[in-house]
């Protein structure tokens, strides 16, 4: 009996020995803080790494976490100036600096941290209206930092960034809101429609304007160069025949031949005979009366010998680029429809007639 009596009591002190060892031996890991009492009053802080506390006097009154910490707050109904209940979440990131301070101080740092938030909140919105609330989160978020830093430091807590994750308005002021910004839209894209198509016809415009210039400019240069061609081709043919020197005779008969065709021209309306064709008939009628039936003068064979082969040919072929510009010219003159062509030997006959009345 005193064998198991004596038995129980080594168990008892060896669980003694065993829960004063556990509660003497104390390890702290890295970034972390415990607050030790003795006694019921603040004794130290234990920093990380191995420490031994008196068992049974000394206990750990708060293990503070010494890393920057992330706490989210639930939506907060906050009004503004234009009378707008809109709901805002906040998030706020802080840091323990003094963990004494922060066990000691104040109960509850983080339920402290929420209502400061939440009444800086209130009274930063009441002073804006709802458009400058959505458009001014860096002024919020700079103004609640302030307040909340210059606050939780007495509690040795950093605040180190406020931010607000969201602002939301009441669903009826969020339609009003989708429809303006619908409108504005649709505003801007019929302007910018608008000074697409000015601009589109502002181009087309310059560009009709250009083309117009570079044809008319072309119109121009043809025209002067077909005027300058012109000009030189007759003056090459005046040039041609005052060179030759052709016989009246060889004009006369040029004439003849180059008469029915300008009367035969779709265009011709009337028919003008040169003052000088009247002349060169006589000189025909006076070569041709030794040919005619009845007349007894012959040409001479030594006026016609006497003429160079050459210059004839010459000749006859000024006359005929001659006849083909007044052919061109008489184009522009009034449409008159045109009468049957003369032949040369009615032109004769008529010639002889008036000779013989004389």
């Amino acid at each position: 009996m005193s064998d198991g009596i004596w038995a129980v009591i080594a168990i008892v002190i060896v669980l003694i020995v065993i829960v004063t060892l556990y509660r003497m031996v104390r390890i702290v890991p890295q970034q972390r803080m415990d607050i030790v009492e003795r006694l019921g009053r603040y004794n130290r802080t234990l920093d990380p790494g191995f420490h031994l506390l008196v068992p049974f006097f000394d206990r750990v009154r708060e293990k503070v976490d010494m890393r920057e910490a992330v706490q989210s707050f639930p939506p907060q109904p906050v009004i503004t100036s234009d009378n707008l209940v809109v709901s805002i979440d906040t998030v706020l990131y802080y840091r323990v600096v003094d963990p004494v301070r922060a066990v000691y101080e104040i109960a509850s740092f983080l339920q402290a941290i929420e209502q400061l938030t939440v009444t800086t909140l209130r009274n930063v919105i009441g002073s804006m209206d709802l458009e400058k609330a959505l458009t001014s989160r860096d002024e919020i978020n700079q103004h609640l930092s302030s307040v909340l830093d210059e606050t939780t430091g007495r509690w040795g807590i950093k605040v180190t960034r406020v931010e607000i994750k969201a602002i939301e308005p009441p669903p009826s002021i969020r339609d009003s809101m989708e429809k303006q910004m619908r409108a504005e839209r649709d505003r801007r894209a019929a302007i910018l429609n608008a000074e697409g198509v000015k601009q589109s016809q502002i181009l087309t415009a310059d560009g009709d304007r250009q083309g117009a210039i570079l044809r008319a400019q072309g119109e121009r240069e043809a025209r002067i160069l077909q005027a300058e061609g012109q000009a030189k081709a007759i003056q090459t043919v005046f040039n041609a025949v005052h060179a030759a020197d052709p016989d009246p005779k060889v004009l006369a008969y040029q004439y003849l031949q180059a008469l029915p065709q300008i009367a035969n021209g779709s265009a011709n309306k009337m028919w003008i005979i040169p003052a000088e064709m009247t002349k060169a008939l006589e000189g025909i009628s006076g070569a041709l009366t030794g040919l005619m039936p009845g007349t007894t003068g012959v040409m001479a064979p030594s006026e016609i010998d006497d003429t160079p082969r050459e210059a004839i040919d010459e000749a006859l072929a000024a006359a005929k680029a001659a006849a083909e510009e007044t052919e061109k010219e008489s184009i522009g003159l009034p449409k008159l429809t045109a009468g049957e062509p003369v032949s040369p030997a009615s032109l004769l006959d008529s010639q002889n007639q008036a000779e013989r009345q004389h």
